[in-house]
């Protein structure tokens, strides 16, 4: 299908701008042969840049959103979805969903794929470097709503407190008497994660709580690697006597590593997390976690991209929504102790 364009912007102004040839622009638009993933995101990034959109590749149209995100095995993914699902559903909108897979050139990929299908708007869970699709999206007059991880770009965005969060889980663990306290974080380079670890750091120098390099052990937002990071916790020359997860992957590989070192919690180590999810009070001890308003920042997502659709110029908003703190026994406490 020949392309359209916006603007003046050709495939040769592409090519001059990528520095590649018009060949290969015309092979990455037009998807006709496969080539290298680092042409390919130079290529969307000048199209982006530039303005330039193709012709969409007979998808979907009218009222569709997209969503661009890697959380789709994720625990909590169904929560979220189901927020989406509802507003979008009560607007008349449909829902076309492309895996990102946390990297920036498949992300991009995604981002396009989604704007051939003609989405009027694409809720995004970003990358930990979401700059290229970012632009693109913005250089096709698409609105971006950001959802959970929030970005330094000016785009309508929502998500969760993840500083004071973190914190109230810390000041819990210091209220029972804890005083060597580690965490397993996300996946590095996120807003998320990093909030998350400068939260547990606040939180610690306020106690007085003193750490030391191997205090925060990166998990990399996956189980396996969470149940390496919680094994070297425990094993180490002075373990310690209660661990903070950064997030549901976090928490089952540190779960799975306890079980398999034969360390019990919580009487051997206190463990709390970052977000809840169906089967957190089916563990047995049953998990203590700040709860995420995950069904909530799905919906006000949509609320952000149906507002964005009917009012394009308005200045891009910014919602933090507020966590829950879940009370339960991995903590090693009475759930129904108040403090």
């Amino acid at each position: 299908m020949a392309p359209r364009t916006r603007g003046s912007a050709t495939m040769a102004d592409i090519a001059r701008l990528s520095g590649v040839s018009v060949t290969t622009v015309s092979h990455v638009i037009n998807r006709t042969r496969p080539v290298r993933e680092e042409t390919e995101a130079a290529v969307l990034a000048a199209a982006g840049q530039l303005g330039y959109q193709a012709a969409p590749a007979g998808g979907a149209t009218g009222r569709v959103l997209g969503i661009a995100s890697s959380a789709f095995s994720n625990p909590s993914f169904s929560d979220l979805l189901h927020g989406i699902e509802q507003v979008a559903s009560r607007n008349g909108y449909s829902l076309l969903l492309s895996d990102t897979r946390d990297d920036a050139v498949t992300e991009l990929r995604a981002m396009t794929e989604l704007i051939d299908h003609r989405v009027q708007a694409i809720l995004l869970a970003p990358s930990a470097e979401p700059g290229a699709a970012l632009d693109y999206a913005r250089g096709q007059d698409v609105p971006v709503v950001v959802l959970d991880r929030m970005v330094d770009a000016a785009v309508d965005q929502v998500g969760s407190d993840n500083v004071d969060s973190i914190g109230v889980l810390v000041d819990h663990l210091a209220g029972l008497g804890h005083t060597r306290i580690a965490m397993i974080s996300g996946m590095p380079g996120l807003s998320t994660t990093e909030e998350r670890v400068e939260g547990f750091r606040r939180a610690t120098a306020r106690h007085g709580i003193a750490l030391d390099d191997g205090s925060v052990v990166s998990g990399q937002g996956a189980d396996e690697a969470s149940q390496e990071a919680m094994t070297r916790l425990m094993t180490s020359a002075q373990p310690p006597t209660a661990v903070v997860t950064g997030n549901n992957r976090a928490t089952i590989g540190a779960m799975r590593a306890a079980r398999h070192l034969g360390v019990e919690v919580p009487r051997d180590v206190a463990l709390v997390g970052y977000d809840d999810f169906d089967w957190a009070d089916l563990f047995h001890p049953r998990l203590t976690v700040i709860a995420q308003p995950t069904t909530q920042i799905g919906e006000s997502a949509v609320d952000l991209a149906v507002s964005r659709i009917l009012d394009p110029d308005r200045a891009p908003r910014r919602l933090t929504l507020a966590t829950t703190f879940v009370h339960r026994e991995s903590c090693g406490c009475d759930p129904h102790d108040p403090r």
